[in-house]
C-alpha cells in the first residue's frame, strides 16, 4: 500500500509550523526531527520506509523551511522553546506516546523533551549523531556556514555547494542531492538562490551558550536509546559516546561507518538498525 505523505501547517504557540505527515493517523507515532540548518524533508527516506506500519511526523523547525521565521529569535531559537513547540504540535495532532528521531539538533530537542515535557511520552530515543556533549570546533564550523549563507546565481551552483557542506552525511543517490536541493532553497528578491532557512538561528549558540550541554537532562533518562555515530563526525566525540554508554540510560551506540555529521537515515542498513531497535522488526543481528 502507498503511503502518500501529506504536507500540513498548524498554529502552534502563535507560530505557523509546517510538517509532513506519513502513514495511517491511528499507527504507532514516530517524530523524526530534523538538523539545525535542515528541514523535515531530509525525513523523506526514513518516512517513506516507516510510514506502512507508523504514523511519521516530520516537523519544520520554526525559522526552517516552510514553518514561519520567528519574530523573536533572541527568545524562541532556542531548544527550551522548540521543545515547547513540538509539545504543543503533538498535542495539535492528539499524540500521546510516540518513539523520537532525531538528527542533530531534532536528537538534541527529543533529549529534553524525554526529559521534561515529553517525560514518560517518549517510548525510545533514536540520536542521529547527537549526545549530550558536543565538540566546540564543530560548532563553530557548523555556526561560519549557517550563520552567513551563501547566494547563488542557480540552482546548480546551489547543488555543488549543498554536496560539499554535506559530504559527511555519507552516500545520497544523485535524485536525493536534487531533492535536498529543492527542498532546501528559497529564490531572494533579485532572482538569485539560497538556502531555506533564517540565519539568525546560529544565535541560538551566543543568547543560549549551553544551550546543547545536557548531561543533566541525560542522566535523567530513563528509556531505551540508541546512538547513531557517524565514524568521521567531529561533533560527537567518542569519548562523549562512551561515557553515553556509562550514564544515565546508557545508550547502545553504534558507528557508521563512510560518515561523518551526520549519517543521511537513508540506506537499508541504517533504516534496517533503528526499525530493530523500534521493535519493528526481529531483531535477528546485535
Amino acid at each position: 500500500m502507498t503511503m502518500s505523505p501529506k504536507s500540513r501547517y498548524l498554529q502552534v504557540l502563535g507560530r505557523e509550523i509546517h510538517f509532513m505527515e506519513w502513514g495511517d493517523e491511528q499507527a504507532p507515532v514516530i517524530v523524526a526531527w530534523h538538523g539545525l540548518a535542515r528541514t523535515g524533508r531530509d525525513m523523506d527516506e526514513l518516512a517513506a520506509y516507516f510510514a506502512p506500519r507508523h504514523r511519521v511526523i516530520c516537523p519544520d523547525t520554526i525559522g526552517r523551511g516552510l514553518s514561519q521565521w520567528s519574530p523573536d529569535p533572541d527568545r524562541e531559537y532556542c531548544l527550551e522553546f522548540y521543545t515547547s513547540l513540538a509539545t504543543e504540535l503533538l498535542a495539535h495532532l492528539r499524540v500521546r506516546q510516540m518513539d523520537w528521531i532525531g538528527t542533530s539538533m531534532g536528537g538534541a530537542i527529543g533529549t529534553r523533551a524525554a526529559a521534561s515535557l515529553l517525560r514518560g511520552r517518549i517510548r525510545r530515543l533514536v540520536l542521529n549523531d547527537n549526545g549530550p556533549q558536543l565538540a566546540a570546533p564543530a560548532i563553530e564550523r557548523i555556526r561560519s556556514y549557517a550563520g552567513a549563507p551563501p547566494v547563488f546565481a542557480t540552482v546548480s551552483e546551489l547543488q555543488a555547494f549543498l554536496r560539499t557542506v554535506y559530504k559527511p552525511y555519507g552516500w545520497l543517490s544523485d535524485r536525493e542531492w536534487t531533492k535536498m536541493t529543492e527542498t532546501s532553497l528559497r529564490r531572494l528578491p533579485d532572482g538569485r538562490v539560497t538556502v531555506h532557512y533564517d540565519p539568525a538561528i546560529v544565535r541560538q549558540f551566543t543568547v543560549h551558550e549551553n544551550d546543547y550541554e545536557l548531561w543533566r537532562e541525560w542522566d535523567s533518562l530513563q528509556i531505551p536509546v540508541l546512538c547513531l555515530r557517524g565514524a568521521e563526525s567531529d561533533l560527537l566525540l567518542p569519548e562523549v559516546t562512551r561515557a553515553m554508554r556509562e550514564r544515565g540510560p546508557k545508550a547502545k551506540v553504534v558507528e557508521i561507518q563512510g560518515c561523518g555529521h551526520a549519517p543521511a537515515l537513508n540506506t537499508p542498513s541504517q533504516l534496517g538498525l533503528i526499525a530493530r531497535f523500534l521493535g519493528d522488526q526481529d531483531d535477528d543481528e546485535d
